[in-house]
């Protein structure tokens, strides 16, 4: 196993509740200049308070020249704000808080970190996004990049550029407590419950070929249906699957991580000095340690210690040219 995957201080367990919020597909379908407005369906800015965060004390800053007139990165510091595909209901990944309005979680603070790079503030506006509706809104221009535990996919790849990456699990195997499966093989002929449009689809299907496969829009579907038991298991990375044991006292994970799996940023396609802008972004926040703050600051302190990935260590990704 390479660095980059997940290092557990632990042999316990943890079950999330990840998720990524449906979006509308008649927004998904706009076109444009990515120009969502502010206090649009599904966005929220960075509060001006949550630069006082630790993650983000001694962040790093763009030079002006890495954002001349003309590229992608100018017109997006023109806007004033980034905006950035992801999750809302997201335990330890990016959910808002119902209290403060503000969002928290990994994948929410790596965004805010990414805006202040840009803006040298955390100005952030996060558009609620589904699975199935990430690539349209990156065609589409709806929205900067995506922050939403992205799965890097050959399939994928073929449609957004992936940066990363920034995030490494494996898969796991989740049901109710004393419902006990040791592997996906043991799953065959059984109803199994997935993500739709996630890569464990085809992992079940691949060891159990005769697997009923159930699927949701959301992590929060795919639990309440595991809840209702209309399912033996849920299959689904671990990253995602450690996040909030504590609101799932019923649940339990089966064996041990498998298929180690990458997650990237998504950029879209046609945009590649975003791609390398962000590419440079992530290098620096790996090598001057701000990427380990924000793991510690979410993620780590359920999961503990972990290396950071390397970024352009995977297939798929971007990497910048010679």
């Amino acid at each position: 196993m390479r660095s980059t995957t997940v290092v557990r201080t632990s042999r316990r367990t943890f079950l999330a509740v990840a998720s990524a919020s449906i979006l509308a597909l008649g927004l998904s379908a706009c076109g444009g200049g990515g120009s969502a407005l502010p206090g649009g369906p599904g966005s929220q800015s960075a509060s001006s308070s949550d630069s006082t965060a630790s993650f983000l004390k001694g962040a790093p800053v763009a030079a002006e020249a890495t954002m001349a007139d003309g590229t992608t990165m100018a017109k997006i510091r023109k806007r004033g704000y980034l905006i950035v595909g992801g999750s809302s209901d997201a335990p330890l990944l990016s959910q808002k808080n119902p209290v403060t309005g503000k969002y928290e979680g990994f994948d929410a603070y790596m965004g805010q970190l990414l805006a202040t790079y840009i803006f040298g503030k955390p100005n952030v506006h996060i558009l609620s996004s589904a699975t199935q509706t990430r690539e349209a809104l990156l065609q589409n221009h709806t929205v900067d990049v995506v922050f939403q535990t992205y799965s890097i996919t050959p399939e994928r790849a073929k449609q957004v550029t992936f940066v990363g990456p920034y995030l490494s699990s494996g898969f796991e195997i989740a049901t109710r407590k004393g419902d006990n499966v040791s592997s996906l093989a043991e799953l065959d002929g059984k109803t199994v419950i997935a993500g739709a449009n996630t890569p464990a689809i085809a992992k079940i299907k691949k060891e159990a070929p005769k697997a009923k496969i159930l699927t949701f829009d959301t992590d929060p579907a795919c639990i309440q249906a595991l809840t209702q038991g209309r399912g033996t298991a849920y299959v689904q990375d671990s990253i995602t699957l450690a996040a909030d044991l504590k609101d799932h006292p019923d649940f339990q994970i089966n064996g041990k991580p498998f298929d180690t799996g990458h997650m990237g940023i998504g950029v879209p396609k046609d945009q590649n000095d975003m791609a390398g802008f962000v590419n440079t972004w992530l290098t620096t926040a790996v090598k001057d340690g701000s990427w380990t703050k924000v793991w510690n600051a979410s993620l780590g302190t359920a999961l503990g210690d972990t290396t950071a990935p390397a970024p352009g260590s995977v297939p798929d990704v971007y990497t910048p040219k010679a």
